[in-house]
């Protein structure tokens, strides 16, 4: 039994000798760092190392934010670049782009044609532009709307009334038509080191997005996730949140600043002659340096850029002026063989065969003569000013000719002025004067027009250029986005079959001044993009 009398007996205490005793001072050290060791060594292994640095953090919470910056596509870096204006200054900035990309060895990301105007840069004379950034989101908003949206624009100028009723209420009025589903750039990429990708296939892959399934809704009924996507992938492609570590790198220097050249002589970073003059400095207050800079050693190899999975430009335009180029200096490579022999062959990119078959066909089968091609641009900008000057080029091109050669004369005429506006002016005479001269043209409504913009729809061209993901899953991609977003509607394809007549012209061409569509005549002309025109026609 339990003795619950049972004292239990007091504790001895310690003696007051040893409480008085006091641990040495580097005891409690010791064993201060050695937990401190024995912390830092757990986290150390479970947390990466890059989170110890704040750049680091950054680039860890932005990757977090876009999944898409640990997607990489068979291991290929690309380039991308913002488009602007009407499509001869727009085709001048995608031979840039397919410029750059040889040089830096990236994959070129094709884009849409966009409507003409829908992006403006500015002046870059005056210093007046859009910042790179903002060039950027306004192409990206642009270019989702052309994708997914059935507003009506200049692409859609030359569609039947029952094509659009045929499409209205099941599917967008998809207006997407690649840069690569009008000019062929098959030989470029089959004869040197430039690769290409579709947009849309870039950034279905890239960005995660079910671009089929946009183009198959109705812009107001797309899912919640399909529109959150879009503005994140905007967000990523267009640099609003900056540069991110190997994922993507802004360029933001734009032709304010920057002149960007390649393999010379000169010293890296050397002032460009053409600089704001002090007037304009005072006046718009602005203290911009423009200095040249070599691409490679910038953005190549070596560089932060090169490390990035996406390199993305703002504009890519350029143009002489004042004994300088407004941004891109790269004229010859002669230390670089691939890029001296990519210079020279973009310099003439032509149509695709669609088109080319359909101008020639019109030169041969309808004209049916030598002809003088006149392209004239007179409603547009600055042009609408100078009719004066334009029409009276005109008449000395056909005076010159009437003194040579047999009448009438054979005039195929290419303008912006509606025929029912051409009353009381030199084109109004021209018409009158069937006697004298025989004048030709097109419409958008010809069946020429329209039976070849079929073609194109069915070819799909741009399409063709997703080869770079490689595998069954890139094929299944491009297979959806050719059955779900391919043009509900036929392109508006009147200017590129003009142009083509117009280099079939053997009287020669008359052009007006200052206008890129006409230098872009010249050049096909140069280059005898209808060459073959004259067998064609013996072959009648």
């Amino acid at each position: 039994m339990f003795n619950l009398n049972k004292t239990i007996p007091t504790p001895k205490l310690w003696s007051k000798k040893k409480s008085q005793q006091r641990r040495s001072p580097f005891f409690f050290l010791s064993l201060f760092l050695l937990s401190l060791i024995f912390l830092f060594f757990l986290t150390f292994t479970s947390i990466p190392k890059s989170l110890f640095s704040s750049s680091s953090s950054k680039t860890t919470a932005l990757s977090l934010q876009f999944p898409h910056c640990e997607i990489r596509i068979s291991g290929e870096k690309f380039l991308w670049y913002a488009p602007h204006s009407g499509f001869s200054n727009q085709l001048s900035e995608f031979k840039n782009a397919l410029l750059m990309a040889g040089i830096l060895n990236r994959t070129l990301i094709i884009p849409p044609i966009l409507s003409h105007h829908a992006i403006a840069l500015g002046s870059c004379p005056k210093f007046r532009v859009q910042s790179a950034k903002e060039i950027r989101v306004s192409v990206w908003d642009h270019v989702i709307e052309l994708i997914t949206s059935e507003g009506e624009g200049k692409l859609e100028r030359g569609v039947r009334k029952e094509c659009r009723a045929r499409n209205r209420g099941t599917f967008p009025s998809l207006r997407y038509v690649s840069m690569a589903d009008i000019i062929d750039i098959s030989s470029v990429l089959s004869s040197s080191h430039v690769r290409a990708i579709d947009f849309r296939v870039f950034v279905s892959s890239w960005c995660g997005l079910d671009l089929d399934l946009a183009c198959s809704k109705e812009p107001n009924t797309q899912p919640t996730y399909v529109v959150d996507s879009l503005k994140q992938c905007r967000s990523l492609l267009s640099g609003v949140d900056g540069n991110i570590d190997r994922c993507l790198f802004a360029v933001d220097d734009d032709c304010r600043t920057t002149v960007w050249t390649y393999g010379n002589d000169e010293a890296d970073g050397a002032l460009d002659s053409f600089q704001p003059n002090e007037q304009l400095k005072k006046k718009k207050k602005i203290s911009y340096v423009r200095r040249r800079r070599d691409v490679y050693k910038t953005l190549g190899p070596g560089s932060k850029a090169d490390s990035a999975t996406v390199l993305a430009f703002g504009t890519l335009f350029t143009a002489p002026y004042k004994g300088s180029e407004l941004y891109i200096d790269i004229q010859k490579a002669p230390r670089d063989s691939n890029i001296q022999s990519l210079i020279k062959k973009i310099k003439f990119l032509p149509f695709v065969p669609e088109i080319i078959s359909s101008g020639k066909q019109f030169a041969v089968q309808t004209v049916k003569a030598p002809f003088l091609c006149a392209q004239l641009r007179l409603l547009d900008g600055q042009f609408k000013n100078h009719w004066e000057a334009t029409f009276s080029g005109l008449k000395q091109k056909l005076d010159s000719l009437s003194q040579t050669g047999s009448r009438p004369i054979h005039v195929f005429v290419m303008t912006d002025l509606p025929r029912g506006n051409w009353t009381g002016n030199y084109l109004g005479d021209l018409a009158k004067d069937s006697t004298n001269f025989k004048l030709y043209f097109m419409n958008e409504e010809d069946s020429l027009v329209m039976e070849t913009a079929k073609k194109l729809a069915l070819a799909g061209h741009g399409l063709r250029f997703g080869s770079s993901l490689g595998g069954i899953e890139s094929t299944d991609m491009v297979a959806k986005l050719q059955k779900h977003c391919a043009p509900r509607i036929l392109p508006d394809i009147l200017l590129f079959i003009e142009e083509t007549i117009c280099s079939c012209g053997s009287l020669g061409f008359f052009g007006t001044a200052g206008s890129t569509i006409a230098d872009n005549i010249e050049i096909m002309r140069k280059f005898s993009s209808c060459s073959n025109q004259r067998e064609d026609h013996k072959m009648m």
